[in-house]
C-alpha cells in the first residue's frame, strides 16, 4: 500500500510539473499581460488609515471601463509556496477581454490587508470607501457591480443599503451568513437555525481566523516591496488537518476551537452571544431594516445551507426596497447543487446519492449579460428573454421559471401527523393525511439523549470538513432509529410537484425545561429509497420570539412553528410524501443538552422524554406547496 501511495504521489508531481501544465499556466499569465494592465498590490486607503491589499487588472485602452469588484476574506496571492496561482489570472483575463476592470480586494485584517478582522463585523465604511476610490480613478466610467460567492458574497447585502452611487449593480451568490434577520428568520450571519447554533462555523473558523499573532508586514510597506515579498510568503496559515467529525462532539461548546489547537478570538466572542444579542447588529451584517438600493441578480442552490432565508430576503427586497427600480431589477438563479458548485452541475448531475440529471445552465452569459446592461448601459435582452426566478425542479429534472416565489399555481396543502402512538422509527405506524384529526389521539414519544443525538446524512449544509457531507442521501438506515418519529404519506395516485415555502407546525411536551424539534422532509421512492429535501429545527425557548426565553413545564402542551423550509421536487405517481421528527441533527445543528441553561458553557445534559401530539385539540401538521398535474 505504502509503495502504491508513493507511485501516485510521483505520478502526481510528474503531472504538475509536465511542460504541459506548466505551459497553460504560463499561458493564462501571457494572455493576461497582453490585454489588461496588471496593478498588485495597491494599497487602498480607508477614512481610518488602514489600508486595504487590493490588485486591479483593467483592459489596456484609453477608454474609461466599468469595474466587477470581488471583496473577499480569502487568499487571491499570486504565489503560494513558490509557484504562480491561476485562478485569480483565469477569472481576470475572463473580466477584461469582456470589457471590464477586475477589482479584487482582501478584507481588513487578512493577508496583506491591514487592520484588524472579524468575519461579522467588518465595517461598512470599507465597501462604501472602496467604490469612492474606483470611481474617481481615471481609468474608470463610475460604474461598479460586486461579484463573489460565500464569503465573498456575505458584504454585499449591508453596503447595497449604503446605496453608493458607483454601486450600480450586485451579483450575491450562495450569500450565506448575508442575512442577520429577515422576518422569521434571525440567522445571524448564519450562526442560528430557529435558535439553535449551526455548527459550519465551528469548523470554518477553525480553517480561516486569523490569530492576533500571526506575521504581519510592518504598516506603510511600498507596493513595490509587497509585490517582492508576496512572492516568498502569501501569509496563509497552514493548520494541521483535524478530523472536525470527532473535534465537534467536544464538550463544552464553547471550547471546541480551543480544544484542537485552534484560533479563537472570534469564535470565543460569538459562541457566548444569544440570537438577539446587540453584538449582531454591529459591523457589516445585513439586516431587514436596511434599504436594499441596487439592482440584484441573486442565486441560490437547494442544497445549501440557508436557501430558504435567502429566498425570504429576496421576496423582501422586492416588496420593501424605497426605490422601484430596484424593487423592479431583483432576479433570482436556485440550482440543485451544493455550496457555490452552480458550474459543477453536469449532464448527470448527482447531489449527494440521488441523480437530478442535467441541471447545467448559462450562468457565465447570464451574468455578463446583467452586468453588460448596469454597468455598460447595453441594451441587451436579459430583461426581455431572462425570468423572474429560474428554479430547477428535482425529480422531474428540469429549469423551470415563475414570476414570484411561491410560484403562483403552487397551492398550500395541509398534511397532519397521525398514529396510534407507535411513529417511532421506519417500522412505526405514523402517517400523513389530509384530514384533520377527530378525535383524542395518542400522542408519539421518543426518548432524546445529547450523548447519542441523530447524526446528520447529507442535508443542506457547507463548511463542516469531514462532519457532515451534504445533499441526498438514502435515510432509511437512519429511520430504524427509535428516536426518529416517521410520518408518510399513502402512495400517490398521481405526480405532483412541490414547489415553495414549507411550513411546519407541531404540538409538543417533554419532561425537560428546555429541548429541540427537527424535521426533515423526504421523497420516498417505490422501492423504499428516501432521500432529504430540506430540513430545519426549533429550540423550544425561542417559540414566542428570539428576544426572549420561555422554558418548558413538565407535560404541559406547547406550539412551535418552525422556521419555514423551501425545495421544488416533483414526487413521482407511486412516490410517498414523508417527514420525519426528532430532537437533534447532530453536527449540522448544535446538541440541546437539555438543561435550561447556557448550552454552549455545559458538560453535563438531561435526557429528554420528548412528545409529538396530533389530536383534534393538536393538529400537528406540515403545510406543502403543491402544484398538480
Amino acid at each position: 500500500m505504502k509503495k502504491l501511495y508513493f507511485l501516485n504521489c510521483a505520478w502526481l508531481l510528474i503531472y504538475l510539473t509536465s511542460p504541459y501544465i506548466l505551459k497553460a499556466q504560463e499561458d493564462v499569465f501571457t494572455q493576461l499581460e497582453e490585454v489588461a494592465v496588471v496593478d498588485q498590490k495597491v494599497m487602498m486607503p480607508m477614512r481610518d488609515g488602514i489600508r486595504l491589499a487590493t490588485d486591479i487588472y483593467r483592459p489596456k485602452t484609453n477608454k474609461k471601463v466599468p469595474i466587477i469588484f470581488s471583496r473577499t476574506p480569502y487568499n487571491f496571492n499570486s504565489w503560494n509556496d513558490g509557484e504562480r496561482r491561476t485562478r485569480t489570472a483565469e477569472t481576470a483575463l475572463k473580466m477584461v477581454k469582456h470589457g471590464y476592470a477586475y477589482v479584487v480586494q482582501n478584507e481588513r485584517g487578512r493577508y496583506y490587508s491591514e487592520g484588524e478582522w472579524d468575519i461579522l463585523g467588518t465595517p461598512l465604511t470599507d465597501g462604501y470607501d472602496a467604490f469612492s476610490w474606483m470611481k474617481e480613478q481615471p481609468w474608470s466610467n463610475g460604474k461598479i457591480g460586486t461579484l463573489g460567492c460565500s464569503s465573498t458574497a456575505e458584504w454585499q447585502m449591508a453596503v447595497a443599503a449604503l446605496d453608493h452611487p458607483a454601486h450600480a449593480a450586485m451579483v450575491p451568490q450562495s450569500f450565506g451568513a448575508g442575512v442577520g434577520r429577515v422576518g422569521d428568520y434571525y440567522e445571524q450571519g448564519n450562526w442560528y437555525r430557529g435558535g439553535a447554533e449551526q455548527m459550519l462555523f465551528f469548523a470554518w473558523l477553525y480553517g480561516v481566523e486569523h490569530d492576533k499573532y500571526k506575521p504581519r508586514i510592518p504598516p506603510g510597506a511600498s507596493q513595490e516591496d509587497l509585490i517582492r515579498i508576496s512572492r516568498f510568503y502569501d501569509l496563509a496559515p497552514e493548520n494541521p488537518r483535524v478530523d472536525m467529525k470527532e473535534a465537534l462532539t467536544h464538550l463544552p461548546m464553547k471550547d471546541i476551537l480551543q480544544n484542537i489547537h485552534g484560533k479563537r478570538e472570534i469564535f470565543d466572542k460569538m459562541v457566548v452571544r444569544k440570537p438577539n444579542d446587540s453584538a449582531w447588529y454591529e459591523g457589516g451584517l445585513y439586516h431587514d431594516d436596511m434599504d436594499i438600493g441596487v439592482p440584484s441578480f441573486w442565486f441560490g442552490s437547494w442544497y445549501d445551507v440557508s436557501i430558504s432565508p435567502n429566498i425570504a430576503l429576496f421576496n423582501h427586497v422586492r416588496k420593501n426596497a424605497t426605490d422601484e427600480e430596484v424593487r423592479d431589477n431583483q432576479y433570482f438563479v436556485i440550482a440543485p447543487v451544493l455550496h457555490c458548485s452552480y458550474t459543477r452541475a453536469t449532464e448527470n448531475t448527482i447531489i449527494g446519492e440521488r441523480s437530478v440529471g442535467d441541471a447545467r445552465l448559462n450562468y457565465e452569459e447570464q451574468i455578463f449579460a446583467w452586468f453588460d446592461w448596469w454597468l455598460k448601459g447595453e441594451e441587451n435582452e436579459f430583461k426581455q428573454k431572462t425570468p423572474r426566478i429560474q428554479y430547477y425542479t428535482m425529480g422531474s429534472n428540469k429549469w423551470q421559471s415563475a414570476e414570484e416565489w411561491p410560484p403562483k399555481k403552487a397551492k398550500m396543502t395541509t398534511y397532519y401527523l397521525t398514529s396510534k402512538g407507535k411513529a417511532n422509527s421506519l417500522y412505526g405506524d405514523g402517517g400523513l393525511v389530509t384530514s384533520k384529526p377527530s378525535n383524542n389521539g395518542t400522542p408519539d414519544e421518543f426518548v432524546y439523549d445529547p450523548m447519542n443525538p441523530v447524526p446528520s446524512y447529507g442535508g443542506n449544509v457547507c463548511c463542516t470538513g469531514n462532519a457532515v457531507e451534504g445533499g441526498a442521501f438514502d435515510q432509511q438506515v437512519m429511520e430504524t432509529r427509535n428516536d426518529i418519529l416517521v410520518y408518510t404519506t399513502e402512495p400517490l395516485k398521481k405526480g405532483v410537484e412541490l414547489s415553495g415555502f414549507i411550513e411546519s407546525k407541531l404540538y409538543v411536551s417533554s419532561d425537560a425545561r428546555d429541548t429541540d424539534f427537527t424535521i426533515k422532509l423526504i421523497d420516498v421512492y417505490p422501492d423504499g429509497s428516501a432521500y432529504n429535501l430540506d430540513e430545519t429545527i426549533q429550540r423550544v425557548r425561542y417559540r414566542e420570539g428570539y428576544d426572549k426565553e420561555v422554558f418548558m413545564e413538565k407535560g404541559k402542551v406547547y406550539e412551535i412553528n418552525l422556521t419555514p423550509m423551501a425545495t421544488s421536487n416533483y414526487f413521482e405517481k407511486g412516490h410517498r410524501i414523508r417527514v420525519e421528527i426528532s430532537s437533534s441533527n447532530f453536527p449540522r445543528f448544535a446538541r440541546n443538552l437539555n438543561t435550561g441553561g447556557n448550552n454552549y458553557d455545559e458538560k453535563e445534559a438531561v435526557v429528554a422524554r420528548n412528545r409529538v401530539h396530533h389530536s383534534a385539540k393538536f393538529p400537528s401538521q406540515i403545510r406543502l406547496p403543491l402544484i398538480a398535474e
